[in-house]
């Protein structure tokens, strides 16, 4: 039974999703990095919100860690690259707060239009303050949409039920969804110059850190208003200050800043700024949902093997990881036949799908033929870390479909380029289960990848069969399958064996002294 942990408070209804789905879990929160630490060996998963940190350290104590799930969007406590590297899942859920922050977004916007929190104070002290707090309507005034996906695009859809124009920045938003949302897609420039209000929503990345430096503020329209419930470090907060203190932005509405808990900020007392700490995801119907999503999430990746809104591997939905599972099994094995009879440091791999497979999520077997191939470099190698461990040696992998069936109604493909020249090996499924070589190096070769196996390049010529069969036997080996196949009479062939166990280095070099014998090659599967 696999066993998670849950080291920040949730909702207690994570924990009985939980053990619904046969999974063992403990809730376990407030522990110092020191003594998680300690504890998180023993745990396959680890459900996480914002407190707990998972550090180097703690992944490299997380000998049995196999997935990492953040109850909200932002997962800058998980250090992704090392957990990739250490073959370790992670995932978010970034649709269970989406329209709690949206809101608060439009909480915030419609606080700095009418001036609120500055009003509430003044009112409350006694004073009566009418003609000093002169808003600004927001119908009619465009909002700069810094991020359209699914809260930007929900925060859209609200501000357009205002009566609001909306410009948007996202290189990843297409013309046609751009129409879709009913917005105006535009370059940065062109919404700073025109937004009234300013809204972000994208996370922090190298590309968007400082996205409002002091340089794009700038270039705003004076009398500006910004909004920030995305993340700190978006936006350059020494020169949004001076911006608000000369007036040329308006008022600022911040929700994050780059520093949390911000307990200090240099934007603190400056007018017109409204500060609120973290709220976005909070209200109880977001972290019930954040919390119910994440341990439905690794119940799944943990019980069925299916992957959702993982930030370090293609998504396998849990409907497609029974279909997909038979082929990523057959991938893994051509990989790994390929990985090992690979001599050359080989700089590029084509994955190819054909019939059947071609209709099929190919991302998963693109993964499994890398976890496969990469384990000649390394023996921890898995699915999340080998695409990483394949971008790092400069592999150049390549994926193609091709729908039209071929012999075969569902066909994998490997090709690698050698100093030979390209070589390729192909498999298929037998019973729509069973992975099956069909084609090795362009002959025709039917054979299960399974255990110890031996395999030779030879000259086909009469007797050699059962020369090698006699060296075999003579060293108490059985044989448990016997595969060969050719390229014509005469001509290049191949044996594979299968073996109830490995030839030892002595015996190999026998065979490979055999007349007409031009390669010898131990394989494991």
């Amino acid at each position: 039974m696999p066993k998670v942990l849950i080291s920040d408070k949730m909702d207690p209804q994570a924990a009985q999703i939980f053990r619904d789905n046969g999974v063992e879990v403990d809730e376990i929160t407030g522990k110092t990095p020191e003594e998680l630490m300690q504890i998180i060996g023993e745990y396959d998963g680890l459900a996480i919100r914002s407190s707990t940190k998972v550090t180097k350290e703690i992944l490299d104590a997380a000998t049995n860690l196999k997935v990492i799930g953040r109850a909200g969007i932002g997962v800058d406590n998980v250090d992704i690259p090392y957990a990739s590297s250490k073959g370790v899942v992670v995932m978010n859920t970034p649709f269970g707060n989406s329209i709690t922050t949206a809101e608060h977004a439009i909480a915030l916007m419609f606080a700095l239009a009418r001036q609120l929190p500055e009003a509430d104070a003044s009112t409350q002290a006694g004073k009566w303050e009418k003609n000093r707090f002169m808003g600004v309507e927001v119908t009619g005034k465009t909002l700069g949409l810094i991020g359209a996906g699914n809260i930007g695009s929900i925060v859209a859809s609200r501000a357009l039920g205002l009566k609001m124009k909306v410009v948007a920045f996202d290189p990843f938003l297409t013309p046609e969804r751009a129409i879709e949302m009913g917005v105006e897609k535009a370059d940065l420039d062109t919404l700073l110059a025109k937004a009234d209000f300013i809204t972000l929503h994208t996370p922090l990345t190298d590309q968007t850190r400082n996205i409002l430096s002091k340089e794009n503020l700038a270039k705003t329209k004076k009398g500006v208003r910004i909004i920030n419930c995305a993340r700190g470090g978006l936006i350059d907060e020494a020169a949004l200050k001076e911006a608000l203190e000369s007036g040329h932005v308006a008022g600022a509405a911040l929700d994050v800043f780059a520093v949390e808990p911000a307990k200090e900020n240099p934007l603190f007392g400056v007018p017109n700024l409204i500060s609120t700490p973290h709220l976005g995801a909070s209200t109880k119907e977001a972290q019930v949902n954040v919390a119910l999503q994440v341990a439905e999430q690794l119940s799944d990746y943990l019980m069925t093997g299916g992957v959702t809104n993982a930030l370090n591997m293609p998504s396998l939905s849990a409907e497609e990881a029974p279909k997909l599972k038979p082929y990523m099994a057959l991938a893994e094995k051509l990989g790994s036949l390929v990985g090992q009879l690979a001599s050359d440091d080989l700089d590029n791999i084509a994955i190819e799908v054909e019939g059947a497979a071609a209709a099929l999520n190919i991302k998963p077997i693109t993964g499994a033929v890398l976890a496969g191939f990469m384990r000649r470099y390394s023996d921890t190698v898995n699915m999340v870390n080998a695409p990483y461990l394949a971008k790092e040696r400069g592999l150049d992998v390549r994926e193609v479909r091709h729908a039209q069936e071929g012999d075969y109604q569902t066909l994998v493909r490997v090709t690698v380029n050698t100093s030979q020249g390209e070589r390729s090996v192909a498999g298929t499924l037998f019973g729509n289960a069973n992975p099956r070589l069909v084609e090795m190096f362009g002959i025709s070769l039917e054979a299960e990848l399974e255990g110890d196996m031996l395999y030779i390049v030879n000259e086909d010529a009469p007797g050699f069969i059962g020369r090698v069969g006699t060296i075999v036997g003579e060293a108490g080996i059985n044989i448990g399958t016997f595969h060969l196949g050719r390229r014509s009479a005469g001509g290049e062939a191949i044996l594979l064996l299968t073996l109830d166990s490995p030839l030892p280095q002595n015996l190999l070099d026998t065979i490979a002294s055999v007349k007409n014998v031009t390669r010898v090659k131990a394989l494991k599967f």
